[in-house]
């Protein structure tokens, strides 16, 4: 006997000790979760504000759509609009705007009332006292996230901010004893027990919010008796370890609300913006008992999947909060009888994967894809979403309408027809949109910003600007000058180069514009050769082409092989006057407690003096208003567009380049194994563009491109380039530098030299 009782004890001691020891694991496990991370927050890329101003086209813009993608939901008219609400009436639109925080542009909540016409934004007031403002914005809009492996998105809120009628809801359903147990509640195990023995199967569950806590952060879903007994132990040790408020804080931000796509949401903040488009603090007694639900089974009880359903059980959750005493009959009354109003969904912007992909390689790099995938920085980008969209749009209808009018590009099991459209803003060097071709889902190689293709004729502008900037005493040409466009051939180590142009026709003397205007190769060769390619290449790389440019007379016909993106840096800095910016994807990064991380700051340097790139900019108008872009005005874009056509030899590679005094834009289109395509750029990559400009500015284009003051414009003739004086019979205006205009005049020599008559003019 006292053997026996001695193995007892020992055993007793033994598993004593090993209770003991699993206990003691299990409360580190506890520990480490409470007092570290307790979530892995996606960063979040935010798009750039929309402005809204008098004079907007509201359609153009796609108002109606926006607003109902921030989740601006209808209410009927009247005096009291709630925050996050609007009405459309005849010829006007009440929008109560939320407040929104941002690093540099931060606005408060604000009622106001667009008058629209037909098409434009004709003033805008604010309530209640009437008065009209200049414009307004709207907050940005999500573009995306950098997910970990489980595509989880959660909007952490503190319980400070949660309304007391939204704890009341979750508790009635979830938990009416949460504020007495001790993380498990026996009455209600009891009772859940009972119902489920009645009904023959379970239907209800005994678990406290503290055990479904537990459970969602540290067990698997399955239900055996081992893995509830280690669930009710760590509540236990959750309960000893933690007040209430941080336990309720936690179920908050970690329970699951349902979907946006194939992304999880969770949490009472993420999910209320998910359902109403607003803050959790501004959740109505309604919404907040839809809200407690919608857990018992987010997907099937989900208002966007089944409204009536939705209703019926946030009614149930009304019932339980008047029946606890948590809510008044009047309040209980009111909410019940309360229509279902809840914003629309909006799904992932796919199209912005591009931009995505380029940002994150754009970030410093201390923000490591792990560090973006947890710790919730807001990334303010400058991605503009109206423009991205009508980009992405642009690019695949320009495809297939292309493949569909030349069914030769399209080869069983080959390579599909691909393209890239990026566009900045010249000014700020902001990356408005990127799509980096047909479908990420299919192939995420960015072909605007990692391909590296022949740039063909939209490098030729580099050789002429090369030749127009003053240099050791004046230029090489004016915009006055004749080139020779005839047969030339030129030895090299490489042998004889005899440079074609794209007829194989020679047209012998040919004005500079004419040599542009009609994208010509053997006149820009030679020009090359009497410029120097070394300067050349040296005008590229300051203008902002990156890439190694070899320094052989064909990179006069852009043979060498660049990004559309550096295109694209290029050519802004023409539209900016001669003013380089750094081009960026990003303005602010702030993290979870709202505290700015890095802020980008513009960069600009004069890379060009403004004269040089207004003749420049001049001279490719001409290209679209006369020469081998006369298509953009034949598709009805009318004001200033300054741009360039390029087809490479054998036609592998389509471009076209073109620019307004807001906006550059670059389209390539090709093949990603390089093969003929058969068709110029002006019938594949220039109808992209326009459509996209179309869009994106309207047919109409604002502003003007603006002669700076060293610049001046006076008549010439043109088959002679003379000066034209009065009883010159031909004349047309052209631009020079100052003290740069032809020594001759038409009628010869009738009132002295040319730069004596320029000179009085100055004067004058």
């Amino acid at each position: 006997m006292r053997r026996a009782g001695r193995v007892a004890a020992a055993l007793a001691f033994v598993g004593g000790f090993a209770v003991a020891s699993w206990v003691v694991r299990l409360d580190r496990i506890v520990v480490s979760r409470f007092e570290g991370r307790q979530f892995r927050v996606p960063s979040r890329v935010l798009s750039a504000p929309t402005i809204l101003y008098p004079g907007l086209d509201w359609r153009r813009i796609d108002l109606r759509q926006t607003l109902v993608r921030l989740g601006y939901r209808d209410h009927p008219a009247g005096s009291d609009m709630p925050v996050g609400s609007l009405h459309w009436g005849r010829g006007r639109v009440r929008v109560h705007l939320r407040a929104f925080d941002h690093p540099s542009r931060p606005e408060p909540a604000r009622d106001i009332v667009m008058a629209l016409s037909s098409d434009t934004i004709e003033r805008i007031v604010e309530l209640p006292g009437g008065r009209e403002v200049g414009a307004v914005l709207l907050e940005p809009e999500l573009v995306g996230a950098y997910y970990g492996p489980d595509r989880e998105q959660r909007d952490l809120i503190h319980l400070s901010e949660v309304p007391p009628h939204l704890i009341h809801a979750v508790l009635s359903v979830e938990d009416q004893r949460f504020e007495t147990h001790h993380g498990v509640d026996l009455r209600r195990i009891l009772g859940a027990m009972l119902a489920n023995l009645r009904a023959g199967s379970i239907r209800q569950g005994g678990s406290t919010l503290t055990q479904q806590l537990v459970k969602n952060f540290f067990l698997t879903p399955e239900r055996t008796l081992s893995r509830k007994l280690q669930e009710a132990v760590m509540a236990l040790l959750v309960e000893a370890r933690y007040d209430k408020e941080a336990i309720l804080e936690s179920y908050l931000n970690e329970i699951y609300l349902g979907q946006r796509g194939a992304t999880a949401i969770h949490g009472v903040g993420e999910a209320t913006r998910l359902y109403f488009g607003k803050s959790v603090e501004d959740l109505t007694v309604g919404e907040s008992a839809l809200l407690a639900a919608i857990i018992q089974s987010p997907n099937r009880i989900s208002p966007h999947r089944d409204a009536e359903l939705a209703i019926d059980r946030r009614n149930l959750v009304l019932a339980l909060m008047r029946r606890q005493g948590r809510i008044s009959d009047s309040t209980y009354l009111q909410e019940r009888d309360e229509p279902l109003r809840v914003a629309a969904i909006t799904r992932d912007l796919g199209q912005a994967r591009y931009f995505l992909d380029m940002l994150r390689r754009q970030l410093p790099t201390v923000y490591a894809p792990e560090l973006l995938a947890s710790e919730g920085v807001r990334i303010y980008s400058t991605l503009d979403l109206r423009l991205q969209r009508a980009a992405t749009e642009a690019l695949v209808q320009g495809l297939v309408e292309a493949e569909l009018t030349h069914p030769e590009l399209v080869t069983p099991g080959g390579d599909r027809l691909q393209g890239c459209l990026v566009a900045l803003r010249p000014q700020t060097g902001e990356v408005l949109a990127l799509v980096g071709g047909r479908d990420y889902g299919l192939s995420q190689f960015d072909r605007c910003t990692q391909a590296r293709r022949q740039a063909g004729s939209v490098f030729k502008p580099f050789v002429y600007i090369a030749a127009l900037e003053p240099d050791r005493g004046g230029p090489s040409i004016t915009l006055a000058s004749f080139l020779d466009d005839s047969p030339y051939a030129l030895e090299t180590p490489q042998g004889t180069w005899q440079p074609q142009n794209y007829d194989h026709e020679f047209r012998g003397r040919v004005s500079v514009r004419e040599a542009v205007e009609r994208s010509l190769n053997v006149p820009a060769a030679r020009l090359g050769q009497e410029v120097g390619i070394e300067r050349v290449v040296e005008v590229a790389a300051r203008l902002g082409i990156t890439s190694d440019l070899p320094e052989v007379p064909s990179l006069a016909l852009g043979t060498a092989e660049v990004s559309p993106f550096e295109v694209a840096q290029a050519y802004a800095t023409l539209a900016n006057g001669g003013v380089r910016t750094t081009a960026h994807t990003f303005e602010d990064l702030v993290n979870g407690e709202g505290e700015t991380l890095e802020r980008r700051t513009l960069r600009f340097q004069r890379v060009l003096d403004a004269g040089t790139a207004y003749l420049a900019t001049s001279l490719l108008e001409g290209v679209v208003e006369r020469g081998t872009a006369v298509r953009v005005r034949a598709m009805g874009l009318t004001g200033p567009i300054a741009g360039k056509t390029g087809t490479t030899d054998d036609e592998y590679d389509l471009w076209f380049v073109g620019f307004t005094p807001e906006l550059v834009a670059v389209v390539w289109v090709g093949f990603d194994k390089p093969r003929s395509i058969g068709v110029q750029s002006s019938h594949l990559a220039l109808p992209i563009w326009v459509r996209f400009v179309r869009e994106a500015l309207g047919t109409e284009i604002r502003g003007a491109f603006l002669p700076p003051a060293e610049v001046t414009r006076v008549d010439i003739e043109p088959s002679s380039g003379a000066l034209a004086l009065a009883g010159c019979p031909e004349r047309r205006p052209e631009f020079f530098l100052h003290h740069t205009e032809p020594d001759e005049t038409c009628p010869r020599d009738v009132g002295g030299p040319g730069r004596v008559i320029g000179w009085l003019r100055d004067l004058l």
